[in-house]
């Protein structure tokens, strides 16, 4: 799914945010992507989504050569993808429904598939009965519900969580997990970026640890090292 050959990324000013890396997550896979701030792990997410392109070596995301992706092709690579945010990032607005039909419209989806996807990934993050609702009327936990939701809708065979429990309290956060867990165990590919390494050590999977630009660790068993 997702192949990092001996990449490097140096920014304009100088920063060098990743050094060498290579890694390989494989379709189906759920991997948690932990470091302190500034340890390359926005880059790392943003060299995937195309958002940034790297200084040097290969990255393959699916069957795609990103090295070799033209700028026009970047949007349909990012249709493979979902999307989870710390900030939820919701139009306010929109309602709940309309905030998910939305992603579908976007993908040139027709509105009976929007008719009958948007109602079904409702009920699969338990926010049915939420959908006529705006996002200042939901708790943060629920907001970031619809959020999943959203990135879920067009059916992604990545999805990406950027510190997704960042701006929910600490039960809440085992549940956002444990929706993405579930969500994994249908096959899709999830990575997840956190600093909760109580989640870590509590969900027990693959965690890749990002230090100074460099994966300095990557292993089941890295909460045993961590208690």
């Amino acid at each position: 799914m997702i192949e990092f050959q001996n990449v490097s990324k140096v920014y304009s000013n100088g920063t060098q945010a990743l050094k060498n890396v290579s890694l390989h997550v494989d379709t189906g896979e759920f991997v948690f992507i932990v470091g302190q701030s500034g340890a390359g792990k926005s880059t790392f997410l943003k060299l995937i989504t195309c958002e940034e392109r790297p200084t040097a070596g290969e990255i393959v995301v699916g069957e795609q050569k990103l090295t070799q992706l033209k700028r026009s092709e970047i949007p349909y690579l990012r249709r493979m993808m979902g999307m989870v945010f710390q900030d939820f990032r919701l139009i306010s607005k929109m309602t709940v429904y309309d905030n998910i039909a939305f992603a579908m419209h976007v993908v040139g989806a027709s509105s009976r598939e929007v008719r009958k996807r948007v109602p079904y990934i409702l009920s699969l993050v338990d926010l049915q009965d939420k959908a006529q609702c705006h996002p200042r009327e939901l708790s943060g936990g629920e907001q970031q519900r619809v959020g999943l939701a959203r990135a879920l809708v067009n059916n992604p065979r990545l999805l990406i969580a950027d510190e997704p429990t960042g701006n929910v309290d600490p039960t809440l956060s085992f549940e956002i997990v444990d929706l993405l867990n579930q969500i994994n165990k249908r096959g899709t590919t999830v990575l997840m970026v956190t600093h909760q390494h109580s989640l870590v050590k509590h969900f027990q999977r693959r965690v890749v640890e990002i230090k100074n630009g460099s994966i300095v660790a990557d292993s089941c068993n890295w909460e045993a090292r961590h208690d």
